[in-house]
């Protein structure tokens, strides 16, 4: 046991190796996130965290009502390919899928793994919006944000652990008001937060991807208006995991000049109107 004298607080050896150990996987685990060059730290090893990408993602297909129908899919396919070559990634074994659901979604899990929602559709309204929907996703694969948010869960259950270890002479009742304080203050000061800077990485890296493929950046300008025209019952943007749509369009306003410049650079895109879903 390690101890200061004259009553001062005492650290048990375990705790003091804990905070040792997390200190340097700490400093052996930061990467550089791409295009922001943002400071990150990943604990997960990159091909498990493509592995599991690859797990989650067939699961998710198998339960999901996937789309067959060229005229919907060809699209995603089409612009997907265009916005991978642009994110220039040869270790990822992109996969882009339609899900036949009313929901206005798209996701990305780690390895490239990306499926969009036909419910988007109307939202996108062309190959151009759908571009900055994709490079979004695309955005969030390349920057390995899920392994981000797994390594931040692991070291929050350390830092929570550590915390209610050191109440250990207060009550169980005490301890367990305590840890769920902590839990909260910690959701909202730290991963709320921590999700929505992700978010508008994301966009930022998007915006430069599908300028890179060729698509006019102010598309994605337009399609975070119509999101906000859209989304009016989303709860206060402190409490949520995404940035306000007003936010996002503003943060666009912002790197559009730049994004423009890669724009310039490349020979455009082809754009047409996306079809509209079937009903089911």
């Amino acid at each position: 046991m390690f101890a200061r004298k004259n009553g001062a607080r005492q650290w048990r050896l375990p705790q003091v190796w804990a905070w040792a150990v997390a200190l340097i996987v700490c400093l052996t685990a930061c990467k550089t996130a791409p295009y922001t060059k943002r400071s990150q730290l990943i604990l997960i090893p990159e091909a498990t965290e493509i592995a599991l990408g690859a797990d989650a993602y067939r699961q998710v297909l198998a339960k999901s009502p996937v789309s067959y129908d060229p005229e919907v899919v060809a699209p995603v396919r089409s612009v997907g390919e265009r916005i991978a070559k642009a994110a220039n990634q040869p270790m990822y074994k992109w996969e882009f899928n339609v899900i036949d659901k009313e929901e206005a979604n798209a996701f990305a899990l780690p390895g490239g793994k990306v499926a969009v929602y036909t419910g988007i559709f109307p939202l996108a309204q062309d190959t151009a919006g759908l571009a900055a929907i994709l490079g979004h996703e695309v955005g969030h694969a390349l920057a390995r944000h899920a392994g981000e948010r797994m390594s931040q869960g692991l070291l929050l259950d350390v830092v929570l652990s550590l915390g209610s270890a050191a109440l250990g002479g207060s009550s169980p009742e005490t301890r367990n008001l305590i840890y769920q304080a902590l839990g909260l203050g910690a959701q909202i000061g730290y991963v709320l937060p921590f999700s929505r800077s992700q978010e508008a990485e994301a966009d930022y890296i998007g915006l430069i991807l599908m300028a890179k493929a060729g698509y006019d950046p102010e598309a994605a300008l337009g399609l975070w208006q119509r999101f906000a025209e859209h989304d009016k019952e989303r709860p206060p943007e402190l409490l949520s995991t995404h940035p306000d749509p007003a936010t996002r369009a503003r943060n666009m306003r912002k790197w559009i000049p730049e994004a423009k410049r890669y724009f310039a650079a490349t020979t455009p895109a082809p754009v047409e109107p996306l079809p509209t879903p079937k009903k089911r």
